[in-house]
């Protein structure tokens, strides 16, 4: 085992402890994979990465992305905090202004917007859900038929139930049944408009929590979303980048929302996590988001 330059960055927050926290070991080089996987449990974070050199051309660095159940082949605030992370430790893309990221799903662009970067989302599957899962499913958040307006099943690299509710507040106040979603299967999306109160956003609610993000300085948001994640060993996720850019292509493209929006995420973990959804004149969606890095040094690995 070596030392290795190591950052712990916060993904999808510009202010420090407020987003999804990844682990970016700058140098997976020679690590395999058992190693890695160790790693990413004792870090018990819900991604860890591992750098490697690229083996496609045009790419300009390859990761490897780790949750303590396994190996992902995409996941969305890996893709953000490993390039803030690259691009911090002294990156020099191949092309100016645009950064090619090499993982198991293929080759992502990534593009800066002022100090913000954004991904492009990869094109997603989608299936409607069989009826005896949907049913299963809301079993286990405590849901009523009611309150869902739609569902997808979404696969971009992850695979995700998406249910569209019909409040925001619904969104929040659920208290699902970790064990039974585990044993479904299922890791599973929900995301809920504002009810028509009179106030434009969800940021505007009275509620204690959103007057704490306001004033961490957090854009106000568009859609409340959560995710859960127990079959890979995540109960909640605080920030998901693959769910939303998944997400953000189905409930644009059906017209539940416009071509740029801000996600709210993570307000039950104490989080203020944004993403900042936008559609491109070809079609293509942009999932973007701050980083900011909290910790750096190195690990023995």
């Amino acid at each position: 085992m070596i030392q290795r330059p190591f950052k712990q960055v916060d993904v999808f927050t510009s202010t420090p402890y407020l987003g999804n926290p990844l682990a970016v070991v700058l140098d997976g080089d020679g690590i395999d994979s058992a190693a890695m996987q160790r790693f990413a449990c004792w870090t018990n974070l819900s991604e860890t990465t591992f750098l490697l050199p690229p083996t496609e051309p045009s790419a300009d660095y390859c990761v490897r992305i780790f949750t303590p159940g396994g190996e992902l082949p995409f996941a969305g605030h890996p893709t953000l905090g490993s390039c803030h992370a690259w691009l911090q430790a002294g990156g020099k893309p191949k092309a100016a202004g645009r950064i090619v990221q090499q993982s198991a799903v293929g080759l992502v662009a990534i593009r800066r917007e002022g100090e913000r970067l954004a991904f492009a989302a990869p094109p997603v599957r989608r299936i409607a859900p069989s009826p005896t899962l949907l049913a299963k499913v809301a079993a286990a958040l405590g849901l009523r038929a009611q309150q869902i307006v739609a569902a997808q099943l979404l696969d971009n690299g992850p695979s995700w139930l998406g249910l569209l509710l019909n409040d925001a507040d619904v969104v929040l106040t659920l208290k699902p049944d970790h064990r039974a979603l585990r044993e479904l299967g299922q890791k599973v999306g929900v995301a809920g408009l504002p009810s028509s109160d009179g106030s434009p956003q969800l940021i505007a609610r009275s509620n204690r929590e959103a007057r704490a993000f306001a004033r961490a300085g957090e854009p106000a948001a568009d859609i409340e979303v959560r995710a859960f994640a127990a079959p890979i060993g995540v109960e909640e996720d605080p920030v998901t980048g693959s769910f939303n850019a998944s997400l953000a292509q189905w409930l644009i493209a059906d017209g539940h929302l416009p071509e740029r929006y801000v996600a709210a995420q993570g307000q039950t973990l104490g989080r203020a996590g944004r993403v900042h959804i936008s559609r491109d004149a070809e079609g293509q969606v942009w999932v973007g988001g701050d980083s900011v890095t909290c910790v750096t040094g190195s690990v023995t690995l």
